[in-house]
């Protein structure tokens, strides 16, 4: 039995071997020839890609498929990118004020790396002639039932984070929608990571781009990290530029003109905001990292601007411990982190809030253990969160205070997707 562990545990290791490579191909970290090779095949799986999509654009702005109503408003969050723009602080801070203005809000999540449905059962069902499993409730607005394996990172943390306000989880979003309004009377959808659903037809979207690494490549899956073409950004609603410290380039600039020519745009940072515990209560202030040589633990898309977060605040060494996004971490990969741990004599572990919920309890590193909390700064666009929300979703209102203030009326947002 042992050898039977073993033997799948090397399987998954150069499994995870060669994902890491194809990921460093992609975001350019690899050079030599068995990168450009590699590179030159994806490229071409990245054309029928772009067929696919194009088609499927197509099959929904001609109508033949249809998307959805649902009869109360939905919004989508959304990235015209794989990973990496810092979208579930925004849903989160979306989530609460949407909350906080009265509003009975679900959240609705695909429920990405979550535990699926043993498949023996589902073929015992489809035999039988059951219906489909209902939805998965992550949390009810007052209990959270499932831990970030079963729920998938993103649907626990934001349940865990955001009492009063429903997370579901489902592949079919629409199914999930109509469970949300039927069982727990909602009025308000947030389609999380949905920009690319159509099948569900929303009042607003709200696009995310990361300043930093707006477009990568510019290559479709999988030879870059674009989803759709960097053009299918004017049919956002609204963009938010992401990890905005110091503004966007010129370039990006103007290809938000062009794009979206008099569309606004709101620019918006990641603040880390203190240290939390990893388990427990106990928590830092950022100071605290200054002079101190620590680890980088991490399983996002896009490491860098988590650690140099730790340079930012003053760590003297940052020593990183990169892994696929989503990754789960094996009892042998925590040995080994705290053997590295042990012959570079660091001083502290942190790591993020995302990978922290996929972290065993059984993990003691032997030293101070913490994941960055961070929040969402607006920068330009708006004069807080709560100004934006109230433009984006409450336009009439936000008309009626600017005709007060000014004497002046503001575009309103478009009322529906364009899939032109």
């Amino acid at each position: 039995m042992n050898g039977v562990k073993q033997f799948k545990e090397a399987i998954d290791r150069q499994l995870n071997r060669f994902a890491t490579f194809t990921v460093d191909v992609i975001y350019g970290r690899r050079k030599g020839r068995a990168a450009f090779i590699w590179g030159s095949c994806l490229l071409g799986l990245s054309l029928l890609y772009r067929l696919i999509v194009y088609l499927r654009r197509q099959l929904y702005r001609s109508r033949i498929l249809r998307a959805q109503h649902l009869g109360c408003l939905v919004v989508v969050v959304g990235n015209l990118t794989v990973g990496g723009t810092g979208k579930t602080p925004v849903v989160e801070k979306l989530a609460r004020t949407l909350h906080s203005k009265g509003r009975k809000v679900a959240i609705l999540s695909r429920g990405y790396k979550s535990k699926k449905e043993p498949l023996v059962k589902k073929w015992l069902r489809m035999i039988s002639h059951q219906p489909p499993a209902p939805p998965r409730v992550v949390s009810d607005g007052k209990t959270v039932f499932f831990d970030s394996e079963v729920a998938g990172d993103e649907p626990y943390m934001l349940a865990r984070n955001l009492p009063g306000v429903v997370v579901v989880t489902d592949k079919d979003r629409v199914k999930a929608g109509l469970y949300a309004i039927r069982k727990f009377g909602v009025d308000t959808l947030i389609l999380d990571d949905g920009f690319q659903y159509f099948q569900l037809q929303d009042h607003l979207q709200l696009l995310l781009i990361d300043k930093t690494n707006p477009f990568g490549n510019g290559q479709l899956l999988p030879r870059g990290i674009l989803r759709e073409p960097a053009k299918q950004m004017k049919r956002a609603s609204y963009v938010f530029l992401t990890k905005s410290e110091d503004g966007p380039s010129d370039e990006l600039i103007e290809t938000l003109k062009q794009h979206r020519k008099e569309r606004e745009w709101i620019e918006c940072s990641h603040r880390p905001r203190y240290l939390q515990a990893v388990f427990g209560d106990a928590h830092e202030p950022l100071e605290w990292l200054k002079g101190k040589r620590v680890g980088a633990l991490s399983g996002i898309a896009v490491p860098e601007s988590f650690e140099q977060f730790l340079h930012d605040y003053g760590a003297s060494e940052v020593v990183p411990f990169r892994f696929l996004d989503h990754h789960r971490f094996t009892g042998q990969e925590l040995r080994d982190i705290m053997g590295t741990i042990r012959s570079e004599g660091l001083e502290a572990l942190v790591t993020t809030e995302k990978d922290a919920v996929r972290i065993s309890p059984d993990f003691d590193p032997g030293l101070p253990f913490f994941f960055l909390r961070v929040e969402i700064k607006l920068l330009y666009g708006a004069n807080s969160f709560e100004e934006a929300v109230r433009r984006i979703c409450f336009p009439r209102q936000a008309a009626d205070a600017d005709r007060w203030v000014s004497g002046q009326t503001r575009t309103p947002f478009p009322a529906q997707r364009d899939l032109n």
